[in-house]
């Protein structure tokens, strides 16, 4: 099914050879050369998915993340010609979905938005179908389903939609041990591309936000040398 790209970059022909390729595959392509008309964009266009660069006029990309992500949830996935391990930290934890370094092949391009929008198709199928009451509770967590929220002791906590995923995920599975390859496969969707460092600092985002100390985490573990848990 066709569905819109807003891709973003300040030289064209990258942005030229990206928009090509995405309406190969069938999408709709929309463009912006700046942070500013950027965001405008993604607000007015409702796109499915966002390829935002960092190195943006007027409103840089990490700027356009962090607004956006006060407003909307959807998909975005960095691109950046950094190879600075803070630059990738930096755009997950304002909300990026994932991140691609330039320069990149645009087969694993296709492939990461074809994982985002799938995961995104997935999680609208999921809202329409479970019923407003479905909820989890595991400790003095409770994860909503439907309102796609987690509160601790009734306090609502502020994830982001793939944090939410890779909770609900190993909530639903507790006390199995997940390889970091089979979560980038089971929650972002990827089979063959992807960074191990995207699942280490998902992980560790999530752990500083629902634990009381992150550094002695209680509900998602570590089991050396293999993979990550959620404990039971």
């Amino acid at each position: 099914m066709a569905r819109k790209i807003l891709v973003v970059d300040d030289e064209k022909p990258i942005v030229d050879l990206i928009s090509f390729n995405l309406k190969k595959e069938g999408h709709e392509v929309i463009e912006a050369y700046d942070g500013e008309t950027a965001y405008n964009m993604a607000l007015s266009e409702k796109p499915d998915v966002i390829l935002l660069d960092v190195m943006l006029p007027k409103m840089d990309g990490f700027t356009v993340c962090r607004k956006l992500r006060e407003k909307i949830s959807t998909p975005i996935i960095m691109i950046t010609a950094k190879e600075e391990e803070v630059d990738k930290v930096l755009g997950l934890e304002l909300g990026a979905d994932d991140y691609m370094t330039k320069p990149f092949g645009i087969r694993e391009l296709l492939a990461r938005v074809k994982a985002n929008l799938r995961r995104s198709e997935i999680t609208e199928t999921q809202a329409d179908t479970q019923e407003a009451q479905d909820e989890m509770k595991i400790g003095d967590l409770a994860i909503n389903f439907t309102r796609y929220e987690v509160s601790k002791n009734n306090q609502v906590i502020d994830l982001t939609l793939r944090e939410f995923e890779l909770l609900k995920f190993l909530a639903n599975y507790s006390g199995q041990v997940f390889s970091r390859e089979a979560l980038l496969e089971k929650v972002w969707g990827y089979e063959y591309y992807g960074d191990m460092r995207t699942v280490d600092v998902t992980i560790r985002r999530l752990r500083e936000k629902i634990e009381n100390n992150a550094a002695e985490p209680e509900y998602i573990l570590t089991k050396r040398g293999v993979g990550y848990y959620f404990k039971k």
